[in-house]
């Protein structure tokens, strides 16, 4: 897993856990944490998903947006396929 792994301007969505998923976990995990904090938008895409706010304002937005839809996914829905397939592993 990479700490801090190059990120695309939109999420591959599924409705089941994807390779892309896999790979940025910790991303999603420091957008959550800095949510929860309350941490500026801008600095977070900057930092977290090496965005230019400044240079490309929606480019950014929208990414930071959807990274973040898909780490709330993930903690709202996603965590239990992961459970589930790892219990269809052990079956």
């Amino acid at each position: 897993m990479e700490l801090d792994p190059e990120v695309a301007d939109e999420v591959p969505w599924s409705d089941n856990i994807t390779p892309y998923d896999d790979q940025h976990t910790i991303t999603y995990l420091r957008l959550l944490d800095a949510d929860a904090e309350g941490a500026d938008w801008q600095e977070v895409a900057r930092i977290v998903l090496h965005r230019d706010p400044l240079a490309e304002p929606e480019r950014t937005r929208h990414c930071w947006e959807d990274h973040l839809r898909r780490a709330r996914w993930m903690t709202e829905t996603g965590y239990r396929r992961i459970l589930t397939q790892q219990w269809d592993t052990l079956q």
